[in-house]
């Protein structure tokens, strides 16, 4: 069998077999084939696609390329969830608590942010103390012991993943649904998790912006996962505009503190109440999704999901204090206002640019190898739909860097359109995937 042979096969628009995949995974994975090869393959798949079986052969063939997380000594059946990423998207740390209060064990790793805002492993890290990088054993004992960890991914989990993407992004071949789908769930598989919720965001803070592409995705992962014996469901939910208030690490997890509180109504909440439903049901912890619904608004109610978030704060190391005292999050130096420059409605969010606003006071990373500021970001003060007058507040920043107040406020505001009608609502769950196939609860593209 010949790498280039396989190229030419996939250049064709033919479906690759089993064996030519794992032969050109463990080949690249090893050496013996080049990156020149690997991104003509990459190139082929991202002109010609993949049919599912394929994709779901890529992924099985990328979990094997390196170490696997047993969870097997984990009593229950363990769930996980992943998000496709967006801005204000805070879920995580609502969600796991909740979930995990009623009694479901959620063992996640998680990553680092890249682009607007950190990941939840930074936003976690914002808490003074909060340890990430635990051992495969002790993530499991804390998984054991309180019903819940999140930690960072193991450097020997799925290595064929981490070169494909650094390859995907400098040969423009990261917009493929086979190659995106094949990434994400390769790490969850190989995460252990027995059951998968995917949150998949589209609109303009979205990494999908057509929402007939978003469900493309969320479909090809819901197969991916099912086909590899895991319990999985897909969420798709709305980011035309942020779904929380603040943006930025220390900032959303004092709004996650908030919500876990009750003390904080929206979006944000309800979101996170409907994926902890999910993660309840695809965890076969209750019959039906109102029956998740009424367990997981007990757990907040009750404040047992914070106690919860308590618990995990205080066995990673972190202090668990900042629950009832804020202030022992950074903050910044400056908070700046930005108001409104005409009267009228916010008729619509480029939630993208609001995101580049956080990035500009240092909440986010350009590249990789950026540090970020915890304390930096900014705190929403209207939605999509809100009336204002000229002068009024729509935001304020968080930001220890004057040199960039005044781009970052320009970009919020520019960011942030007023016109004289208001605007039509859009629903924030936009639809399911599941092994049924295709819910879209939208009548719209």
């Amino acid at each position: 069998m010949r790498a280039v042979d396989i190229i030419l096969k996939k250049r064709r628009g033919e479906a690759l077999t089993k064996e030519e995949i794992y032969f050109f995974i463990e080949g690249y994975v090893k050496g013996s084939i080049p990156d020149y090869q690997a991104a003509a393959l990459l190139m082929a798949i991202c002109c010609n696609g993949m049919d599912s079986w394929e994709t779901v052969d890529l992924t099985l063939a990328m979990v094997d390329s390196g170490d696997k997380v047993d969870l097997s000594q984990i009593s229950g059946m363990k769930v996980d969830k992943h998000s496709t990423g967006g801005v204000g998207d805070t879920t995580t740390l609502i969600v796991a608590p909740l979930v995990a209060a009623c009694g479901v064990p959620v063992a996640k790793m998680s990553g680092r942010g890249l682009g607007h805002t950190g990941g939840t492993l930074d936003k976690l890290e914002s808490i003074p103390g909060f340890q990430t990088n635990l051992s495969i054993e002790e993530f499991i004992h804390a998984v054991e012991s309180i019903g819940i960890a999140v930690i960072s991914q193991s450097k020997d989990l799925v290595p064929a993943d981490k070169l494909l993407y650094a390859l995907r992004d400098v040969t423009g071949t990261v917009d493929s649904i086979p190659l995106i789908a094949s990434s994400i769930m390769s790490k969850k598989i190989a995460s252990g998790s027995d059951a998968i919720v995917l949150d998949v965001k589209t609109g303009s803070g979205a990494f999908m912006r057509s929402v007939r592409d978003s469900f493309l995705l969320a479909d090809a992962m819901v197969k991916i996962g099912i086909r590899a014996g895991k319990n999985v469901i897909a969420v798709v939910t709305d980011m035309d505009q942020p779904l929380g208030m603040a943006i930025g690490n220390a900032l959303e997890v004092k709004e996650a503190i908030e919500v876990l509180k009750n003390k904080q109504q929206g979006p944000l909440k309800e979101v996170s109440l409907y994926l902890a439903a999910n993660m309840l049901l695809t965890a076969k912890a209750c019959t039906s999704l109102k029956n998740g619904l009424a367990m997981a608004e007990q757990a907040l109610e009750s404040g047992r999901g914070l106690e919860k978030l308590g618990d995990m704060i205080q066995l990673q190391g972190g202090n668990k204090a900042v629950l009832d005292d804020l202030s022992l999050l950074p903050s910044s130096d400056q908070v700046i206002p930005v108001a409104a420059d005409a009267d009228g409605y916010i008729s619509s969010m480029d939630t993208e640019r609001i995101g580049l606003s956080s990035l500009l006071t240092g909440a986010g990373r350009s590249r990789k190898e950026d540090s970020i500021d915890p304390a930096a970001g900014l705190v929403m003060k209207k939605r999509v739909g809100d009336g204002v007058r000229k002068g009024d507040l729509l935001a304020e920043l968080h930001i220890n860097k004057p040199e960039a107040v005044r781009e970052a406020a320009d970009m919020l505001r520019s960011a942030m359109k007023i016109s004289k009608d208001k605007p039509e609502p859009r629903p924030l769950v936009l639809g399911v995937v599941n092994k049924h196939g295709i819910q879209r609860f939208d009548s719209k593209e």
